[in-house]
């Protein structure tokens, strides 16, 4: 009976806890069902969704990115001094945030890779460095009334869909084609099970790791500029929870701290549980501070749940 629950876990554990989160304020929230609701969870999870995408390599890598919050705010309130105080041109603002993610998501790998310290420690350095630059720059001051056409990423519509739930799609298509059916994804996932082992393989894993977090900060970019448009303010204070979010979503999707495992669709079923809660819950009336308790208790279930499995397979 036990290995039967494993197995089944393993296989469908992430789709069974959506089904049951669903259904459960389904029944007791009569507006959760409105297609104007379930448009607005979309919408709700297409950031940080985004971001997942760029965490779920780096987990699945072995690494951890606890920056991703920082270079929101960071790369958030550059670009939205560039176009509102400097008036750079919308698209050369876009290009210069997204140039600006891939380099502090390269520096994040290479420091980790060239000194050999476990990425944790150095992405936790990285996020108190950037989230405090953030608030001796700004002051605590937002930035704010971006331009119009900026503000089509985050408020725009094609049809009745939203631009931001339109870009969250393709970046997990794109995130899953590169995992799933590149040389490079074969790499993500070989250095994850086992990096010793990468490296008699032939894989360079200083270059790999740097392309890992290099692409966790261009996801995050993108991230940054669907939040930007979407609430047309910068704050030192946006995405501070964005690296636990993101976290507690792939670890539900099934991908583990160790590495070595999970998938790009399993990770947005993940984001899509932490956003159906988070709605589920406003609807109910639970205020901010129990929903983090709530989600952190779901991170610590997840994290435990993967615990227990990696024990029975070692048989210890």
């Amino acid at each position: 009976m036990g290995e039967k629950f494993w197995s089944f876990y393993r296989k469908f554990g992430a789709y069974t806890i959506l089904a049951a989160v669903f259904l459960f304020f389904a029944i007791t929230q009569r507006v959760f069902l409105s297609p104007a609701n379930l448009m607005n969870v979309l919408q709700q999870v297409a950031i940080y969704g985004i971001v997942v995408t760029g965490v779920s390599f780096v987990m699945i890598s072995g690494g951890a990115d606890l920056s991703v919050g920082g270079q929101v705010a960071c790369n958030g309130l550059l670009m939205a001094a560039m176009m509102v105080y400097a008036k750079v041109p919308v698209p050369v603002a876009i290009l210069l945030g997204m140039l600006v993610g891939i380099l502090l998501g390269c520096i994040n790998g290479a420091i980790a890779a060239a000194l050999k310290v476990t990425p944790f420690v150095i992405t936790l350095c990285t996020m108190l460095i950037l989230n405090g630059l953030a608030l001796v720059v700004t002051n605590g001051y937002p930035i704010y009334d971006m331009p119009a056409s900026f503000l089509w990423f985050g408020q725009g519509r094609i049809g009745q869909i939203p631009v931001s739930v339109i870009i969250l799609i393709l970046v997990c298509i794109a995130g899953w084609f590169l995992l799933s059916k590149t040389y490079f994804g074969r790499e993500v996932y070989a250095l994850g099970g086992n990096q010793e082992a990468a490296r008699l393989a032939g894989i360079n894993i200083i270059r790999v790791r740097i392309i890992i977090y290099g692409l966790c900060g261009f996801f995050t970019s993108i991230g940054t500029i669907v939040m930007l448009a979407r609430t047309n303010s910068a704050t030192a204070t946006a995405g501070s929870n964005y690296q636990f979010d993101c976290m507690t979503a792939a670890c539900l999707g099934g991908i583990t701290f160790g590495g070595g495992n999970g998938s790009m669709i399993n990770s947005f079923i993940g984001v899509l549980i932490i956003g159906i809660l988070a709605n589920g819950l406003i609807l109910m009336g639970v205020n901010s501070n129990m929903q983090q308790v709530i989600k952190g208790a779901l991170l610590l279930f997840a994290i435990s749940m993967d615990a227990i499995q990696k024990r029975r397979t070692d048989g210890t």
